[in-house]
């Protein structure tokens, strides 16, 4: 009985759904991890190297694509599309292990992406569904879950008693299973069913015709050519800086797992609390501009100063992503209610194409300008964001001006 009240609370369902989150995402940079084995395994050349990360992203718009173009999140039950998206993407991840030849383990990685599309974006639906008022901190909850989650990894390998890492790809697989059962078994379906907000590709030009949404969309697309390549490179970065030094190597990983997953975890709930306050232009412009100093500022104590490593990069990991999801609450409230869905898509498929392509540059130029000045090139995203979220602070204004005038 106690516990048939319990699943009617949204607190419970919003606790079930974020360890989901925080568990099946692990998948995401599960192989990214261990790239130093798989190197070894499938003989991997710098473009697949790079292609092993780009190619979860790569899978996640071909994923949300599919899935926002059939409405398949509105044909069927979101909770248990959930929870076959995180048992497949188990299953997936975990045939990676069996796997010999990169073109299969990237293969099977672009599956795993596409079954991240059927966890992600209906996590958000289930919480708009439990949360159809004050949402704002329950998605910023979610948004820290994912940080979290994709940041995993990087614990795990440093728990795993083992030398043989490739163990992190079994122990994920196994969280996402976990994920998958406690959405299908413990939450049940939401009291409130939100409102279907369908694709369209002919509603794309109403998007390209809104300019308040097209600023705030182009502010998403800076943050995202700098959030998952950073994410991708940086414990890289600090692996080498901390060899460099003298240092134990798996200090980088733990400083990875805790400037990604914890400072960011905790960037994405401060994020959503200050923007309320101050707006989300502020919040977002404040939080870009934090983001690109790191960018530009952490290459030059590469090697030394570790002290001062640790702390950019803690700061970065907040910075990255405290503004992430106001730039979907921005077109969600400029947006028409017939395109809104419309819009949410382009954003997402958009800033994840741009993923893949900053995820794929950084190892390239790295050869030629060393990792001392790599991360400048990421540092051009948020300032382009900047431009864009300061002109659209107008129409946000413009915006609480006619809320006011209303009220009276």
């Amino acid at each position: 009985m106690i516990f048939g009240e319990m699943k009617q609370n949204r607190w419970f369902a919003l606790c079930v759904i974020g360890i989901s989150v925080f568990f099946s995402l692990s998948l995401w940079f599960s192989a990214s991890v261990i790239t130093s084995q798989l190197k070894v395994i499938w003989n991997v050349t710098p473009l697949t190297e790079a292609w092993l990360s780009a190619s979860i992203p790569t899978g996640f718009v071909i994923g949300a694509f599919i899935s926002a173009y059939f409405g398949i999140a509105d044909r069927f039950n979101v909770r248990k599309l959930f929870a076959l998206s995180a048992l497949l993407g188990a299953l997936f991840n975990f045939l990676i292990i069996f796997s010999d030849q990169a073109i299969f383990g990237i293969a099977l990685r672009i599956l795993t992406g596409i079954t991240l599309a059927g966890v992600y974006p209906p996590a958000i639906k289930l919480i708009a569904q439990w949360f159809p008022k004050q949402r704002g901190i329950a998605t910023g909850i979610i948004i820290a879950a994912l940080t979290l989650g994709t940041a995993l990894p990087h614990l795990i390998t440093i728990l795993i008693p083992t030398t043989n890492n490739i163990l992190v790809l079994a122990v994920s697989s196994m969280l996402s299973i976990i994920a998958a059962a406690m959405i299908f078994i413990l939450l049940k379906d939401a009291p409130v069913s939100s409102k279907r907000t369908p694709f369209s590709m002919g509603m794309l030009v109403q998007v390209f015709r809104n300019k308040p949404v097209m600023l705030a969309n182009y502010g998403y697309f800076g943050h995202m050519w700098e959030l998952y390549a950073m994410w991708t490179w940086l414990p890289v970065f600090l692996t080498a800086s901390f060899t460099k030094s003298s240092s134990e190597p798996w200090m980088g990983t733990l400083v990875s797992f805790l400037s990604i997953g914890v400072a960011g975890g905790i960037g994405c709930i401060l994020g959503g609390i200050v923007a309320d306050k101050i707006g989300r232009s502020n919040l977002t412009v404040i939080a870009m501009a934090i983001s690109a100093f790191c960018a530009i500022g952490i290459g030059m104590v590469f090697g030394h100063l570790l002290w001062l490593t640790i702390v950019l990069a803690l700061i970065w990991g907040m910075a990255v992503i405290a503004d992430s999801a106001q730039f979907s609450v921005a077109v969600s409230e400029f947006a028409e209610v017939e395109y809104v869905g419309t819009a949410l898509t382009f954003q997402m498929c958009i800033g994840f194409l741009i993923t893949i392509v900053s995820i794929n540059i950084i190892p390239m130029f790295q050869r030629w300008v060393g990792w001392e000045w790599v991360f400048v090139l990421l540092s051009i995203g948020p300032i382009l964001g900047i431009v864009s979220m300061i002109k659209f602070k107008s129409f946000e204004r413009d915006a609480k001006v006619k809320v006011r005038k209303t009220a009276q």
